[in-house]
């Protein structure tokens, strides 16, 4: 987690618009003599689906660098933003969150819905002034004087009761959703507003995965993951950049981990048989990251960038 996520976090919540740029000129230079770009000629709306270690960061990171039309959305980062600003919504969930507990899915999903609004990337059924952005959100529960006012917006946010109308299907809407849903009812939930057309099922063994955290050892302030088989530090223990100490995190001990798989097994799969039911699953194994990543690439310009 990490210096990917850390990564990744920069361009979750800076909006890219259909108004922007074109990314993917063809007659520009940069893009002709670079071959590890693709341009998307359809909007790709994309869930990565895989147990904790797995590499859903590693392949993120490595999508987002092939399609520059491709933005990632955190629904952990919206619910962040709201308790880093301290309004009144984002004290009432700090402490859920902190427990590791689930924030009410209405909640998530105004987020969520409104956050692509804000970029342009749903056509809204209400006036385009009238939307929820993360800051009329704040600012809005800032009137809360009870917990009833406060249930009753996370349950009917104001200016969402009219609902959205379809999705962008412009190429540079197009976005890589972490972090929601987890759950077939979540997915339900989502489908009202936001129909997924690609989930990706990333499938490692077990006993690899086990392997690989077991070589972990991460540089607390930094975020900085080593691994002492296929990334390890210069120095053994020691960070590369600070020279100051590595450490194990206690969720990678084989107990706690085998306790997360299994939690992850049990909820994956009914989410998983939702959307192969759509006809939108894809599912890609592999011993490692560097063995999923070209199979991936390829399926993602099948369908998306041919």
């Amino acid at each position: 987690r990490s210096s990917v996520a850390s990564r990744l976090r920069a361009d979750r919540l800076v909006p890219r618009t259909p108004n922007q740029p074109d990314l993917c000129v063809t007659n520009r230079p940069q893009q002709r003599q670079n071959p590890e770009r693709a341009c998307l000629h359809r909007a790709a709306r994309v869930i990565l689906v895989g147990a904790p270690g797995v590499g859903k960061g590693t392949q993120s990171e490595r999508l987002l660098q092939r399609f520059p039309q491709l933005s990632s959305i955190s629904s952990g980062d919206l619910l962040r933003h709201n308790v880093k600003q301290r309004t009144p919504l984002g004290i009432k969930v700090e402490s859920t969150m902190k427990a590791g507990l689930l924030v009410p899915d209405d909640l998530i999903l105004r987020l969520i819905n409104n956050e692509l609004n804000q970029r342009g990337w749903l056509y809204s059924s209400h006036p385009a002034g009238n939307v929820m952005t993360l800051a009329s959100c704040a600012a809005e529960t800032q009137s809360f004087s009870n917990d009833a006012d406060m249930a009753a917006f996370i349950s009917h946010p104001a200016h969402a009761r009219g609902g959205y109308g379809s999705p962008s299907e412009d190429p540079s809407a197009s976005f890589l959703l972490d972090g929601f849903p987890r759950t077939a009812t979540q997915a339900e939930r989502l489908d009202e507003t936001i129909p997924i057309n690609m989930v990706v099922s990333l499938k490692t063994p077990l006993a690899v995965i086990m392997e690989r955290i077991s070589g972990r050892w991460v540089h607390e302030a930094s975020g900085r993951v080593y691994n002492t088989t296929f990334n390890p530090p210069k120095v053994a223990g020691v960070d590369d950049v600070t020279g100051e100490p590595l450490v194990r995190r206690a969720d990678d001990s084989e107990e706690v981990y085998r306790q997360r798989w299994k939690k992850f097994e049990e909820t994956s799969e009914p989410l998983l048989e939702h959307y192969a039911r759509k006809g939108v699953l894809w599912e890609v194994s592999g011993m490692s990251s560097d063995e999923i990543t070209p199979k991936l690439m390829r399926e993602f310009e099948r369908r998306f960038a041919e």
